[in-house]
């Protein structure tokens, strides 16, 4: 019995030792699993603290395709949401719902900021304060023109409209920039914009005022989309980082826009909760439209932006037909069609473009480098193998 008890014992002993060392390797892992984690978020943080480290944070997350499905969705939202808050809701104030909707946004980035959320910006001798402010000029022109432009003429109008703004681009990336497209490229947006046009040709009701207002948005917009596409390319500029420091110029400028293109009656508007929760949805639902915007432009360039526009609203023509039983009419069905197929081929030479110029920036390994390396590593393996025969 007392060597029993012994042998128990030392059982007992051996067996706690194991387990204390299980233990121990098992706090060991969690303390490694703990320390990588804390230094990810460490290193992450870091390179959030630098222009070009956010910069490459946005393009490591947000690839073209992500950015712009992003702000396709975002866009199908806020179309139906403003219907709500301009039909049913009677808000019929464009101006000043933009400027609830910059607003609201300037809170947000705001918040970020607070948190340390928000990308740093570039240094200010990096990019001008003229060119910051001229864009936050433009971008109040051209959100405020637009809207006020859907309130006075109807979508196929609008959609006319903005069929103008890709030859605008073209134009003033050439005469800016110097920057050229290829004769495939024009003849995939003729064919979109021909597509669009016939699609939309049905539903072209406008007032004198509504047209002045629609052909007055058309340069606005296209120097909106440019700058927006540059300044992140070129300057290092983040998304977040560009809105935070152009919002609050946007807003002072549709405050200024306000008496001339809003009615009267603001006033009497009836502030309840329903009216104010659906107003407040569409100013959330436009932060998340401006950011997307921003990224897709930042991702790709001012006239792929247009394109995924018009796009947008071959989709919901085709859509409405093949899920909500709607009959826009054979006409605009196959100018929807033939629009969408432009759309495909402008996109497939994109991506064959951006594949080449990826291909171009791969050094290539000079042949005689190549020789004389293949030489050493010859020589090298004859030394190595006459040293093992001696």
């Amino acid at each position: 019995m007392q060597f029993s008890s012994v042998g128990m014992g030392f059982l007992d002993c051996l067996v706690g030792a194991e387990a204390r060392k299980s233990i121990k390797r098992k706090d060991s892992d969690a303390g490694e699993a703990g320390k990588a984690l804390e230094e990810l978020r460490g290193s992450l943080y870091n390179e959030l603290r630098t222009a070009e480290g956010a910069k490459r944070q946005q393009q490591r997350f947000c690839r073209p395709v992500v950015a712009m499905s992003f702000n396709f969705f975002v866009s199908v939202g806020i179309i139906l949401t403003n219907k709500l808050v301009m039909g049913k809701v009677g808000f019929n104030f464009p101006v000043f719902l933009t400027l609830i909707h910059y607003t609201v946004a300037w809170l947000l980035l705001a918040f970020f900021k607070a948190l340390s959320w928000l990308p740093v910006s570039p240094p200010s001798k990096a990019t001008p304060s003229s060119a910051l402010f001229t864009l936050g000029a433009i971008m109040a022109f051209a959100s405020g023109l637009a809207n006020t432009s859907l309130k006075y003429n109807s979508v196929g109008f609008y959609q006319m409209a903005k069929i103008a703004v890709t030859p605008t681009i073209v134009l003033a990336e050439f005469v800016v920039f110097r920057k050229t497209i290829s004769f495939k490229k024009v003849l995939a947006l003729v064919v979109v914009s021909a597509g669009v046009a016939v699609a939309t040709v049905t539903d072209l009701e406008f007032s004198a005022f509504g047209a002045c207002i629609a052909i007055a948005w058309i340069i606005p917009s296209a120097i909106n989309k440019i700058l927006w596409s540059n300044l992140q390319q070129q300057a290092n500029w983040t998304a977040l980082a560009l809105m935070w420091k152009t919002t609050p110029i946007t807003i002072c400028f549709l405050v200024a826009l306000m008496p001339w293109l809003d009615p009267p009656g603001l006033l009497l508007f009836k502030w309840d909760i329903n009216n104010a929760s659906a107003i407040l949805v569409s100013a959330l639902l436009g932060f998340l439209l401006q950011w997307s915007g921003a990224l897709a432009l930042g991702a790709t360039s001012a006239t792929s932006h247009v394109v995924l526009g018009q796009f947008k609203t071959c989709v919901i023509l085709v859509g409405g037909y093949l899920l909500l039983g709607s009959d826009p009419g054979p006409v605009s069905l196959s100018g929807a069609v033939v629009a969408l197929a432009g759309m495909s081929a402008y996109t497939l030479l994109n991506l064959k473009e951006s594949k080449e110029s990826s291909n171009k920036q791969i050094p290539m390994q000079d042949p005689v480098s190549k020789t004389k390396t293949s030489e050493n590593g010859n020589e090298g393996s004859t030394v190595t193998n006459t040293t093992n025969e001696v």
